[in-house]
Formats: structure tokens, sequence, C-alpha cells
């Protein structure tokens, strides 16, 4: 059995990697007995973590929120990933956050190991960031539309259509995607019937109403995916579907998350939904793939690319100019 205050440590990773855990569970993993727990459980209340008992046969622990932030224990990975991140948040999509991430940063590091501090400083001094204008949200909007998602609450909110017109939505959040430095909230319109994405930062006054919901099957297993497609779909003119003779890591490699839909129709074949204005830029984004396929819709696309064909068969059926 480890020490006291190396139980201790371990015994707070658990409650903080979890929202429950029972006696039991918990003595099986600091192979301790039930009393030693209580004791341990004891110490880390008088510590300022409130941890929270529930008394029975089927009783247990939680760890609650309280009125201070008590130290938090992070094994050195998720250091690493939490500083990452704040460095990205310190110039990222989020209203008046880079402040504030710039100060839980500098926190965090002065507690760091020295070799973990290097890590982290190592990928700061060594990226240079690509910077790219977009729209702004409030963070205090994203969480509540994350609680809400998280609660399986309806959402009420007001939205700005892109010619300036606004409605009032009722919706079932599920989930927040962030595409091409904009953030979107992908729900089950109840006024519409059907799947919607919002542009959180068209979005404004959002409020849970209480009402919870009952999940439904998402639209695509890749939701990412999924909002990118929604998004180009909904400003493009043509709407297109390929099927390419080649396995979809292949296909994969070449296209980013907005471009389309990828699915996997077998080991050898895969089919993409994808859209654009321009018919042109269509075939010449397929053809690029350089392997076999075939378009199944648009017509107008299909027409474009046998006129296309015949096009380049003239341009090279003549004698060679040597």
């Amino acid at each position: 059995m480890a020490n006291t205050p190396q139980r201790m440590l371990r015994l707070l990773s658990l409650l903080q990697n979890s929202r429950y855990w029972t006696g039991p569970d918990l003595c099986e993993r600091l192979e301790v007995s039930p009393r030693t727990l209580r004791r341990d459980i004891d110490r880390l209340r008088e510590l300022g973590y409130p941890v929270h008992a529930t008394p029975g046969a089927n009783g247990g622990y939680r760890l609650e929120a309280g009125t201070a932030m008590p130290p938090l224990l992070l094994d050195g990975e998720e250091a690493v990933a939490v500083a990452i991140s704040l460095r990205t948040a310190a110039g990222g999509s989020v209203a008046d956050i880079e402040e504030t991430s710039v100060r839980a940063l500098a926190k965090l590091e002065q507690v760091l190991p020295g070799h973990l501090r290097s890590r982290v400083n190592a990928l700061q001094n060594y990226t240079v960031p690509v910077t790219v204008a977009g729209p702004v949200v409030d963070p205090e909007c994203l969480m509540v539309i994350a609680q809400a998602c998280r609660d399986r609450e309806r959402l009420r909110f007001a939205y700005a259509k892109r010619d300036g017109s606004e409605s009032n939505r009722l919706v079932e959040p599920y989930r927040l995607v962030h595409v091409a430095r904009k953030w979107y909230l992908m729900s089950w319109d109840l006024q519409r019937e059907d799947w919607r994405t919002f542009r959180i930062d068209r979005l404004s006054a959002p409020y849970a109403t209480g009402v919870r919901f009952k999940a439904r099957e998402l639209p695509a297993e890749d939701v990412a995916a999924y909002v990118a497609e929604s998004i180009t779909s909904s400003l493009a003119r043509y709407r297109a579907l390929i099927t390419f003779h080649a396995p979809i890591t292949q296909i994969a490699e070449r296209i980013r998350p907005r471009d389309g839909i990828l699915t996997e129709v077998d080991d050898s074949t895969c089919m993409l939904r994808t859209a654009a204005d321009s018919l042109q830029w269509l075939a010449l984004t397929i053809g690029m793939f350089d392997v076999e396929f075939e378009v199944h819709e648009p017509p107008e696309l299909i027409e474009y690319i046998r006129l296309l064909s015949g096009r380049l068969i003239r341009a090279v059926s003549g004698p060679a100019p040597w």
C-alpha cells in the first residue's frame, strides 16, 4: 500500500477523473480498507476539497465544485496538453479570452517541472501561427450552449440571417463545432423539424428553457464533417455525389473537412458528398484525385464533364507536331 501522501494524491486524481465513485470501487483501486478511505476523505476536506458523500449500500463519493478552486492535480501529459491549449486560445476566436488565457498559462508554467516546461516552450518557440481573420464569439454564450448540450435542455435564442433579418429559434442542441475559425451549433430545429446548423456569432441571448429532451440519432457519425458539408451546401449552387474507386484513406489525405463528407463503401471504394458554385471547379477537383470515379449527381456536372472530355480528346487527337 502506498504511503499516505501518495495515496491521497491518487485518491484526488480518481475523484477528479470521474463525477462519482462508490466506496468499494475506491477501496479496490487504492487497496485500502473502508476505514482508511474515510480518513483520507476527511483529510481532503480539511485541505479544502468539497468531497460529497452519499450514505447507504449504494453510496459513494464525488468531488463537487467549491466556492474557491483547490489545487488541480494533473499528470505530465495533461499539464502539457492544457498549456498547449492555453497558448492556442491566446490567439483564438473567443472574445476577451486572450488575456485570461495568458494569465492562466503563466500560473501553470510556474508550477510545471523543468522538463515539461521545456517541452511547452519548444512548441511555442518553433511554431509559427497563421493568423486568419474571423468573427469572435462571446465566451458566456458558448458556455450557455455547451451546458444545454450537456444537460439535453431545449435552447432559445435570436438568430440573424445573412440578409440581416432576425428570427427566434427553439432547438434541441447537440454539438458545438469549430470549423475554419468559426463556431457553429448543430441542433434539431423544433420549428423546421429538421437538423440545422447555426453560426454562433450570429446568435444572441441564448438561454436554456429547463425542458429536457430525449436524444435523437445524429445525422452522421462525423459531426465535424457533417457541419462542414452543411455549411458549404447552404452557400453552394451545385451539390455533387461522387464514387471514387480507391480506399477511403487515399482520398481522405487529399481533402479538408469543409470539402464535404467522405464515407467508406468497401475496402476499395468510397463516396464523397460535396458542393460548389462552379461546375468547372468541381470537375477540376474530382480529376485531381487521379483515380477512377463515377459522378452520380448533379446532372449539370455530368453533362459538363462529358463536354470537357470531348474537348480534351479533340485537343490531343491530331497528329503530333513533331
